[in-house]
């Protein structure tokens, strides 16, 4: 659901850790703690494993230590903001079958724009070319819930200009609910350029305002682990 996804999409090159979003279930964190075993991955910060916590939004964070996995990272939610259950990303989720069979679930290309949404900068370079590779693989092939894709999450100015051009009703319709696209359709590039970077402000804000009472969350839990130790 992280960088390694978008790595498997094209959007990234490298990425240090991998981010799992798993079914809140007893049976999935059963097989969870035993793949972990295997993995010898130890708990590198908090909180502690707890499924209410998980619950909240917290991720729970580990570091392998097995030979040939030494010293990755991996990251697991059951939760995460303004994103649907498991149960409906898992539907809407892309899965890449191995040479060997083996399959690997990422969530969809939309689904990880949004997951993606946060205050760290580095996260928008990778929502463009998300948006990017998406455009460039099906644009050939158009169809409604592409488009609304298309013009509700490109990042790229000029591609707006030439989304609005080929798509003009549908841009249309679209600008009450993302009104930057009402620039796209005039054309007013200098300040669709402005407008963009004044969405990527306001959703770094979003999740900022999403995030603050998790971190005095996380303040409380440092807190109690100093008091037991």
């Amino acid at each position: 659901m992280g960088g390694q996804a978008c790595v498997f999409y094209g959007a990234a090159q490298f990425s240090k850790n991998v981010d799992f979003l798993i079914l809140a279930k007893e049976e999935n964190f059963e097989g969870l703690h035993a793949v972990l075993g295997e993995l010898n991955a130890v708990r590198i910060a908090i909180p502690r494993f707890d499924p209410r916590v998980l619950d909240r939004g917290h991720a729970v964070h580990y570091r392998c230590k097995a030979a040939g996995v030494e010293g990755l990272r991996v990251d697991v939610m059951t939760k995460l903001r303004d994103l649907p259950d498991f149960s409906v990303l898992w539907d809407r989720r892309t899965t890449i079958t191995e040479s060997n069979g083996e399959e690997i679930h990422l969530l969809s290309v939309p689904d990880l724009v949004n997951a993606k949404k946060t205050q760290r900068s580095k996260d928008w370079p990778m929502i463009s070319a998300l948006v990017e590779g998406h455009y460039e693989q099906h644009a050939s092939e158009p169809n409604s819930h592409r488009i609304e894709f298309w013009l509700r999450e490109s990042r790229v100015a000029d591609r707006l200009l030439d989304l609005a051009a080929r798509f003009p009703s549908e841009a249309a319709a679209m600008a009450a609910a993302r009104p930057l696209l009402s620039l796209a359709i005039t054309p007013d590039l200098p300040r669709l350029r402005e407008a963009l970077d004044a969405e990527v402000r306001a959703e770094q804000e979003k999740d900022r305002i999403y995030w603050e009472p998790l971190k005095r969350e996380m303040e409380e839990f440092r807190r109690a682990e100093r008091a037991a130790s």
